[in-house]
């Protein structure tokens, strides 16, 4: 059912709710629902209060024009579906067809209604029509309405901005007039004061004549000079009448003046009495009227100094002078702006009195008694005072000293240390060089050693020159007995003491001396560590390292090496924690640069050589091995069916040689250091057994031995992990192969994959060991 109404026609009424399938549209003039068949609906009755405007009725739809729903449901449901909801058309056509008997999918296709459906849509067409018709009357009523307002509002705003004009105009003259009264009362004050100025200084200049009169006199009857309570009064007075008596003749006015000047002084006396007495009483009110009053007085300053020095009355109580004046400096810093008009210039005199008096008593007492006997005593000393006393000014900077505080607390710290500061570096020079000669030479007595002078000069030169060229040893061995002569005890105490020095440089020197003196100190370390210890460690060394035809030789030089790595990590870590930092941006670090580079081109050079000579007394005791364990009759047994061995007893004792250096080579060194040495030795090692096989003759069981013997060497140099050493003995096994092969397969192995790249000569060589090779004509295979 479909129910169009419109209102002031009449009123539907329904005796209970009906449950319509959609509301099609409601606001308050009009209304159109629907409802669909069902037995509820068909129920529905139709009560008119007033008569109805027009009624049209079908089987299915009644339309009421003029009606409106009472019932809160149907506005309810109408919102929902025209505002809440977006409007969509295809949306609104199918819930329409949804809704219609017969027009729908319900009931299958003989249940669909084609003219029911077509009479829906006229009727909704209608209906949207007319409400279309009612809103857009509705609109131009609302516009009309709008515009009138928008007019009545413009109207309103052109009032009140005239009725702005007219407030701005009135607070313009307002303001002329205003300013044109003040003028008149400036001027007025102005021609009053002209005339009252003169007067107060006539009134004021009698007084004055009538109280010089009085010392004329010779007698003060005035109350302000005989009343005590009256002494800034007074004191105003005198200090003008000394001004005044000042530009009087002498002859005539003697007597007088010295009259006035003696009240002067009295008053002045008396008001640093009173100002002494009020601090003493902690009475800082009257301290400051005080003051104010002695600021023209010339005995001002002298109340400064009072103040001062009762200020410093208990302020050192304890052991810490430091302490103590940062704390007097902090207390009287709270308190000065209180008294005194310029509370900088009071607070910098106490901060000199401070510095010049107590703290250079301090240090002079604590300096000059070690200065001559105890340098190391001395330096720490001067350090810590230094120290104390930069930090205290640091404190101070925090108080108002003054426009340039930074430049007078440095000229108060110099003018304490410049004596000491001046030598500093000599001093510690030269205790630096004391103290590493005795760090030295008591670790060599401790040792039982007495250290030999290692020779300079052209023939030294010339034999280190020889020496590094033919790797001969120069000079008788020298017996070590296992000793390094390198201890990091003595390191770290050198560094220790370098270390301290380079602080003790960086707080103590001048900024522009700071690079040369810290390179002076690194000098000094170079000498006493690198050259004196480190460098006669490796002189040693070298010349401990017995020759390589020596029998059952100990070799120590690798512990000098692994000590001396050790020892120039630490080296090299000062250098670039404490000395990089003070010439990081002066010339000298060029300087540095290139003497360390220096030292350490000269220790690497010594190493090298001593390594060197060290891996061919390993080769030599190799080959004393190889020499006394090594028989004819291993590789050519008497009986070929009775061997037993898997390899020969000689084979046993070099891999047990070599493992053990090669583990002694790697706790030695770190880095690519341990896989060059081991390389160098794995080259050599391979090179000895080489040469050591070409001097046998073998037969087939002899050769299968020797292959065993290679087989056995080749694993030894896997704990070289070097590829090269590996690939030397994994070649030098498949020449062995060549002893044992079959004269027809000798060909086809010496083509194989790793000996095709050898020498026909190699090969050869090693084919010409066999016992064989005349009987089984092998020459022919290399014609």
């Amino acid at each position: 059912m479909h129910l169009v109404g419109r209102t002031g026609l009449g009123h539907l009424g329904v005796s209970q709710k009906p449950k319509l399938g959609a509301i099609e549209l409601w606001d308050s003039e009009f209304c159109i629902f629907s409802t669909r068949h069902d037995p509820e609906a068909a129920s529905l009755r139709l009560h008119t209060g007033t008569p109805l405007g027009a009624v049209h009725s079908t089987s299915d739809t009644l339309v009421a024009v003029g009606l409106k729903p009472e019932n809160p449901w149907c506005l309810k449901k109408l919102y929902q579906e025209w505002h809440t909801e977006p409007f969509v058309a295809d949306e609104y056509i199918e819930r329409l067809v949804w809704r219609t008997p017969g027009g729908g999918s319900r009931g299958g296709a003989e249940a669909f209604d084609p003219k029911r459906l077509l009479e829906e849509f006229v009727n909704h067409i209608q209906e949207l029509q007319t409400m279309d018709e009612r809103i857009q009357r509705k609109v131009e009523k609302l516009e009309q309405q709008c515009q009138k307002e928008a007019k009545e509002f413009a109207k309103k705003v052109q009032e009140l901005q005239k009725s702005n004009q007219v407030a701005f105009q009135h607070f313009q003259e307002l303001d002329e007039h205003i300013s044109y009264v003040a003028t008149k009362v400036c001027h007025l004050g102005d021609q009053l004061e002209g005339v009252n100025t003169p007067r107060q200084r006539a009134v004021e200049a009698q007084k004055l004549m009538k109280y010089f009169n009085e010392f004329l006199d010779g007698e003060l009857k005035s109350d302000v000079f005989t009343n005590s309570e009256k002494i800034k009064e007074a004191a105003d007075i005198i200090q003008k009448l000394h001004l005044i008596a000042q530009e009087l003749p002498f002859d005539r006015f003697s007597e007088v003046k010295s009259k006035i000047a003696s009240k002067y002084h009295d008053l002045e006396c008396q008001l640093i009495q009173e100002f002494t007495s009020a601090q003493r009483r902690g009475e800082i009110s009257r301290m400051r009227e005080v003051a104010a009053v002695l600021l023209h007085f010339k005995g001002y300053s002298h109340c400064v100094d009072v103040y001062i020095k009762q200020c410093q009355e208990g302020a050192y109580l304890r052991n810490d002078i430091f302490e103590d004046a940062a704390i007097l400096c902090q207390r009287v810093n709270k308190q000065v702006g209180d008294i005194f008009s310029n509370p900088e210039t009071v607070l910098a005199k106490l901060t000199q009195n401070v510095f010049e008096i107590k703290l250079q008593s301090s240090v002079k007492d604590q300096l000059e008694e070690c200065r001559k006997f105890d340098a190391e005593q001395y330096l720490k000393n001067l350090y810590d005072l230094y120290t104390r006393t930069t930090n205290l000014s640091s404190k101070l900077m925090e108080f108002n000293l003054g426009t340039d505080k930074q430049t007078f607390l440095s000229k108060l710290i110099k003018s304490i240390f410049i004596s000491y500061l001046e030598n500093y570096i000599e001093v510690e020079t030269g205790y630096l060089k004391s103290r590493s000669a005795m760090i030295l030479q008591r670790y060599y007595d401790s040792k039982n050693h007495q250290k030999r002078s290692i020779g300079t000069g052209g023939i030294q030169d010339l034999k280190e020159r020889i020496r590094q060229r033919t790797n001969l040893p120069l000079g008788p061995s020298i017996d070590t007995h296992g000793e390094t002569f390198l201890s990091q005890e003595v390191v770290v105490n050198l560094l220790q003491e370098t270390k301290q020095a380079f602080e003790r440089c960086h707080r103590l020197s001048d900024t522009s001396d700071l690079p040369r003196n810290a390179f002076r100190i690194f000098t000094i370390l170079v000498e006493f560590l690198c050259i004196e210890h480190i460098d006669y460690a490796l002189e040693t060394g070298l010349a401990g390292i017995p020759s390589s035809d020596s029998k059952n030789a100990n070799l120590y030089f690798l512990d000098v090496v692994q000590q001396a790595n050790t020892i120039f990590h630490l080296f090299d870590k000062q250098f670039n924690d404490h000395l990089m930092p003070l010439i990081s941006s002066s010339p000298k670090l060029s300087e540095c640069l290139q003497k360390k580079k220096e030292i350490i081109e000269q220790m690497e050079m010594k190493l090298d050589t001593g390594i060197d000579r060290t891996l061919n007394c390993m080769i030599g005791q190799m080959k004393h091995i190889l020499a006394a364990e090594q028989k004819k009759t291993d590789f050519k047994p008497e009986d070929e069916n009775n061997v037993l061995i898997q390899y020969t007893n000689a084979c046993v004792k070099v891999c047990a040689y070599v493992r053990k250096q090669v583990e002694k080579i790697k706790n030695s060194m770190d880095g690519k250091n341990v896989d060059t040495v081991l390389m160098e030795l794995g080259v050599r090692f391979h090179r000895l057994i080489y040469e050591h096989l070409q001097q046998y003759s073998y037969s087939c069981m002899g050769g299968m031995l020797a292959i065993c013997d290679v087989a056995e060497y080749r694993k030894c140099a896997k704990d070289f992990k070097i590829p090269l050493v590996l690939q030397l003995f994994d070649t030098l096994h498949a020449l062995c192969n060549l002893l044992v092969v079959a004269p027809d397969n000798l060909k086809q192995v010496c083509s194989g994959e790793q000996l095709a790249n050898l020498d026909k000569n190699i090969l050869h060589s090693f084919v010409q060991l066999r016992a064989d090779y005349r009987s089984a004509r092998l020459a022919r295979h290399f014609s």
